[in-house]
């Protein structure tokens, strides 16, 4: 690689530096030498990744020779040099204080916005000759593997995390200490997918492997927050004294120090907070009161119980009633604008509820043990999300200690000038998702108030990381212009500044500012005009004659989703959304980020695919496609700004930080150089857009063009807001025309000059993907999954190989395993939904002519979208099938319905679906499988569509019942028929196999009547083969007689009757308890008589030892005679059936004859259980009577006490009581205790059952 030398120091680089390149590092190598702060900014796509980290790992081998240097000298001379500054060895290390050892030398801490950068970074470094020891820090959502863990919610992760170390019971973490020196682990550079990787192939905590990495790294990778907020920073332990802080994409800093400095509390959030403590102060109080001493909540790891006495619960439940007073007690003016108070009255109203500077101590205790009591709890009623934003709060209000001796009143007057109060009524609870809760009715409640404690000023958190002693700080993006303003902010000295140019030419770049449209009408993104007609079809003409001349990828920003949406609306019903199509298919950016890895996949795709016009992306301003994403190339040859994204002027955020910017200018007097407010406000607009614009020149021989279609553009005040590198170009046109024929000039000349672009590698052909989703309200664009998270989806231009050659594939790709137990032929297509995934991605690409089409919102609707906050909840996708080309088959059915669950659920809820997938896939445990997909989709009625669509992909033997659980929680049926429950090889097999059951029950007679019951269908005489085998003595439990004996069972009592059969026999085969297994089998089949042929063919499963209590049961329950070594149905006297002399039976006396209610056999199965008779019983033969088939019943869950079918039905904790949720409302209201046990119980502590037993 070349060198160059910088400031004394050498820099190995990848490739000869460009001059702005060599500059940018001299700039970064003079902080690093001087200790000093720098501010620098350079224009997107020239390289300033790589310049940091070659300059920065460069520097630290030359502070690391220096150091050798030293050593050796003192060893050869015999002399001490620890007076001397390391710089007189070398006057390019240092000019700062001496580092005369080598754990003096800097860490280095890079810091961005998303993992997802940060993972763009880590490629950079690999291509690079500097192999530093390295780290990456993620959260327990990234890096957890243990699999009970990663299925909580974010916080709760974080406690129950914490409880499974602390007793010792993550074998993973056990695993840290001693895996971490291995090679695999510690030498080569990892990112977050790496760890997690080679973390679940070496079974050690990735998440802890990573901190104990940070102590030895000599550079850690990590975002944002962790650095700027307090409460992370001391969560992952980080030591920032002496490190060198690289920020990159340092555009954001200032809204994330704020955001990370402030809060909102609204009532939901303390009525949470009270709700769970409440729990805790019943439990304990119940627990004082029983006499014991510990009660343990986790079903991992014993628990020593909460260590709090009922006095301190009860005084923090108090304090919480308190501040929620306080906070109501504030006046607010007739109208919803709320009032705003001095940062300094929130310890007054803190005080109130007696929360201070000396107290916070112990009420974060407090709160931490309470939630690390309940971490790990199951149900449905559980809560601690607002107990965590209550430690969040104190934490953030009291982040300063006051030194000792002084009072802390006085601390936090230093501290308010950055805040303001807020306190507003509530308008947005009727908007947000109501509480997961089955006992939840809807009631009017009064209005509360949320408190708003806003920071208005990043110097509050800039300066807290130069007083934890930073040696030097750097912030670099490409759009921090105006740089003096962006310093002023920070309120920290910046001694290096830098505003680089670019590395274009000018034939690389056109720049135009379009006022008016093609008919005339003026182009505005003003609040008053945004919505005309006139100016959105305007617009819509501008967009489809620009589509004409640019080629290849074109970008569209709007200055916010509601503008992007009704913009979109508006063109599709004007036809001007078709006209767009025809030359470039749209694709629009998702609000949701889950599916936005798919649509931006398929933009690539239809790009890069042979033959293609091209392709339209429409996206946001501050979205996704604007930070950080690469649309180099053809991907992105042109940019379309269609408008000014300023933020809202009447939100009160930004209304107060206006106010407070202009108090700040004020107080600094006339020679002030602070911002004022409406210069602040101009500048977020001006930051989003040149970041939106930096999409279009991503290297050396890019080349595009941008156009800036708002008249406000034309104003000079807007050019100068501009990147240096654009405004030379640009250029103010007044009529349409002239646009298009200068673009269309620009670009027949910039593609005979410059270099083609180097070929891409295609993934397989979009058309294979296409979907159709629609929805009520509105709709997303959905595509394959396939290769969602990988990096170089995101980023083609840092593909090293062609997707589809991926080694290691997706995580969901992973699931694709056939669901049924059968080998698929070749010509056989998959059925399930992960079968359907594995084949797609198993199958070969398709042909160019396919890969030509590419996908549009042709098919892929974007319909109006409404935010996740307006609506209240996740969105309702109803697939249908394409217009014109229908699905090929379950794999696209498959595709798209994972899609679908991918855009409408959480990433949290995502992977809880996918780790359910995979679970049912490897067990077959059909109830842990609808308990997760309940909790997903039952619970919103907006789900309810994708509850349904599931059924397609059940197991056969499981569709009936998935039908019955359907219909009771949705109402609605999944269309099950006759016949969905055969598995695929038994669809062609006759119904002979039925047969199998030699003799039934006489329905004309009744159980133990003394005579003769039991009857037999005409036998073959002289085939031995056709006599029922009864017992497990004679039959061997082989799997021709196993597949028989289930085939009979599903047919005679469905596929719930099944189910709850092979469960009962799962739990017999760990617990070898008979007593349990019989209960389940007898009450199935000894409903009807024709069914008791199951119980008795139900021996082959018995084991040895439990043989002779299994004989003696059935006898009781059947009235036929036993003997030691098995049982025999008698046959008609005129038949003569050959048969084992095993299995002769001896003469008994007939025994009692019971009621004759056949129908009440089920009830009287325990008593059997309990008490068995002395002697067995014979029945006389009878001639038999021929019997018709028996069609299986709809089963239904029935209440005991109110006989009520299809309800929901509660279990009581401590027992096997049950009930319907009004009968326990009855219940509770009388005497909060369980009928059955006795024990207290309220409704959060009842669990919700799908199989209860039998009562």
């Amino acid at each position: 690689m070349p060198r160059v030398v910088l400031n004394g120091v050498t820099v190995d680089f990848p490739f000869q530096p460009y001059q702005c390149q060599q500059e940018y590092m001299i700039k970064v190598l003079e902080c690093l030498q001087k200790g000093v702060n720098g501010i620098l900014e350079s224009p997107t796509g020239t390289g300033k990744m790589l310049c940091h980290l070659c300059t920065t790992l460069a520097w630290r081998e030359h502070l690391r020779d220096a150091v050798s240097s030293l050593k050796i000298a003192e060893r050869v001379q015999g002399e001490l040099f620890a007076s001397r500054s390391l710089s007189s060895w070398n006057a390019a290390a240092t000019s700062g204080d001496p580092i005369a050892c080598y754990t003096d030398i800097p860490k280095i801490i890079y810091a961005s916005r998303t993992h997802s950068q940060l993972t763009q970074v880590i490629s950079e470094l690999r291509n690079t000759s500097y192999r530093p020891k390295v780290c990456v820090l993620g959260s327990r959502e990234q890096l957890c593997i243990h699999p009970e863990v990663k299925q909580e919610s974010n916080h709760m992760q974080i406690h129950l995390c914490r409880k499974k170390v602390a007793s010792r019971s993550c074998h993973f973490y056990n695993n840290v200490e001693e895996k971490s020196l291995e090679q695999e682990l510690a030498t080569p550079i990892l990112d977050i997918e790496d760890l997690v990787k080679n973390g679940s192939k070496h079974k050690v905590c990735p998440y802890y492997l990573s901190r104990n990495m940070k102590q030895q790294a000599d550079i850690i990778f990590m975002p944002y927050n962790y650095l700027l907020d307090a409460k992370s920073r001391k969560a992952h332990n980080i030591d920032l004294k002496g490190t060198v802080v690289i920020f990159d994409e340092a555009h954001n800093v200032e809204k994330i120090c704020e955001e990370s400095a402030s809060f909102d509390l609204t009532p939901r959030d303390v009525a949470s907070g009270l709700e769970a403590i409440n729990q805790v102060l019943e439990e304990q109080a119940r627990v004082a009161q029983q006499g014991e001493l510990q009660l343990e909540f986790s079903a991992d790891t014993p628990s020593t119980g909460l260590n709090m006495e009922l006095e301190d619960i009860a005084k923090l439940k108090m304090i919480l009633l308190r501040l929620e007073g306080a906070i109501d007690a504030v006046q607010l003016p007739g109208d919803d604008r709320g009032v705003t108070k001095p940062g300094s009255y929130i310890f007054e109203l803190f005080a109130e509820a007696q929360i201070t500077f000396q107290t916070k101590g112990c009420i974060l205790e407090s709160l931490d043990q309470i939630i690390q009591h309940l971490a790990g709890r199951t149900g449905v009623f559980t809560n601690t999300v607002g107990l965590q934003k209550l430690m969040d709060i104190i934490q953030i209000v009291f982040s300063v200690d006051p030194p000792e001796g002084s009072p802390g009143s006085l601390v936090g007057l230093g501290i308010s000038h950055s805040y303001k109060v807020h306190i507003h009524p509530e308008t947005s609870h009727w908007r947000t998702a109501q509480r997961s809760d089955a006992w939840s009715t809807t009631t009017s409640r009064k209005q509360g108030k949320v408190l708003s404690y806003w920071c208005f000023s990043p110097s509050h958190s800039m300066r807290e990381l130069v007083y934890q002693g930073v040696r030097t700080l750097i912030l670099t993006s490409g759009t921090l212009a105006p740089l003096s303003s962006f310093a002023l902010e920070m309120q920290i000295p910046f001694p290096v500044c830098l505003e680089n140019p670019h590395i274009i030419g000018r034939n690389q770049l056109w720049v135009g500012v379009v006022p008016r449209g093609p008919d005339g009408v003026q182009l505005s993104s003003a609040y008053d005009k945004r919505f005309s007609k006139e100016c959105l079809s305007s617009l819509g003409k501008a967009l489809g004659n620009i589509a004409r001349v640019v080629p290849q990828g074109l970008l569209v920003f709007f200055p916010s989703y509601p503008v992007m949406e009704k913009s979109l609306e508006f063109w599709r019903a004007q036809d001007l959304a078709k006209k767009v199509e025809v030359l470039k298919p749209l694709f629009v950016e998702p609000r949701n980020k889950g599916s936005f890895s798919e649509v931006i996949d398929a933009y690539y795709q239809r790009v890069a695919s042979p033959g293609s016009s091209g392709a339209t992306f429409l996206a946001v301003c501050r979205g996704k496609a604007s930070e950080g994403l690469d649309f180099s190339d053809m991907n992105g040859r042109g940019v379309i700004v269609t408008g000014l994204p300023y933020p809202p002027r009447r939100d009160p955020r930004v209304v107060l930080k206006m106010q407070f910017l202009d108090e700040l200018r004020s107080r600094s007097g006339a020679g002030g150089q602070c911002l004022s407010g409406q210069e602040w406000y101009q500048q977020q607009a001006s930051r989003a857009v040149n970041q939106a614009i930096g999409r279009v020149i991503r290297h050396r021989h890019d080349y595009g063009a941008i156009f800036l279609c708002d008249h406000r553009f034309a104003y000079a005040d807007a050019r100068a807001q501009l990147p240096s590198w654009v405004r030379p170009y640009l250029k103010v046109y007044d009529n349409f025309g002239h646009v298009v024929r200068d673009v269309a000039q620009f670009f027949r000349v910039a593609q005979k000059t410059m270099p083609l672009p180097v070929p891409q590698a295609v993934t397989s052909s979009v058309s294979e993907r296409e979907v159709s989703v629609k929805e009520a309200t509105l709709s997303s664009p959905l595509l394959s999954t396939r290769k969602a998270m990988s990096l170089d989806v995101h980023v083609p231009s840092l593909r090293q190989r062609p997707i589809g050659l991926s080694a290691s594939g997706d995580s969901e790709s992973s699931l694709c395993v056939e669901y049924e137990q059968q080998p698929i032929s070749a010509q056989q297509r998959p059925v399930g939904l992960l079968a359907a995934l594995e084949y797609n991605e198993q199958k070969g690409g398709a042909s160019e002519k396919e890969q030509a089409l590419g996908s549009s919102t042709l098919s892929l609707r974007c319909e109006k979208r409404l935010s996740v906050e307006q609506r209240g909840g996740r969105r309702k996708v109803r697939l249908v099938s394409h217009p014109k080309e229908p699905m090929a088959g379950t794999q696209d059915r498959a595709k798209l319905f994972m899609v679908a669950v991918k855009q409408a659920l959480s990433q949290a809820n995502f992977n809880t679906f996918t780790q359910a997938l995979q679970h049912y896939k490897g067990s077959d445990d059909f109830e842990a499988l609808v308990a997760s997909l309940t909790c997903l989709f039952a619970e919103d009625p907006k789900k309810h569509i994708l509850f349904k669509d599931f059924y397609q992909f059940v197991r056969p033997h499981h569709k009936q019942q998935f039908e019955d659980i359907c219909f009771q929680l949705t109402g609605q049926g999944c269309g099950y028929q006759q016949g969905h429950d055969l598995p695929f090889q038994e669809e062609a097999q006759s119904a002979a196999d039925s047969t199998s059951v030699g003799r039934q029950l006489d329905p004309g007679e009744h159980l133990n009547q003394g005579r003769p019951h039991l009857s037999a269908h005409l036998l073959p005489k002289g085939d031995p083969n056709n006599c029922p085998k009864v017992g497990c003595t004679v039959e061997k439990p082989g799997q021709p007689a196993v597949s028989t004996y289930l085939s009979d069972v599903r047919k005679a009592l469905g596929s719930a009757g099944c189910s709850q059969l092979m469960a009962a026999l799962r739990a017999y085969k760990q617990d070898d308890d008979l007593g349990k297994v019989l209960a389940v089998v007898a009450a199935l089949t000894t409903a009807k008589p024709e069914h008791l042929s199951l119980l008795q063919r139900f021996g082959m499963f018995v084991r040895p030892h439990h043989k002779p209590h299994f004989l003696q049961t059935c006898a009781d329950l059947t009235g036929l005679p036993t003997t030691s070594k098995g049982l025999e149905l008698p046959g008609p006297k005129e038949e003569s059936v050959t048969v084992p002399s095993e299995l002769a039976h001896e003469d008994t006396k007939p025994g009692p004859s019971m009621s004759n209610k056949p129908e009440k056999t089920q009830s009287k199965i325990s008593s059997f259980l309990r008490q068995r008779p002395d002697q067995s019983v014979r029945s006389d033969d009878c001639t038999p009577e021929p019997m018709k088939p028996m069609k299986p019943e709809r089963t239904a869950f029935v209440c005991p006490a109110c006989a009520a079918e299809d309800t929901v039905l509660f279990q009581c904790p401590s027992c096997d009581f049950y009930r319907c949720r009004a009968c326990w409302q009855q219940q509770l209201k009388a005497s909060r205790t369980c009928p059955d046990c006795g024990a207290v119980n309220r409704k959060q502590s009842l669990a919700q059952v799908f199989w209860p037993k039998p009562q």
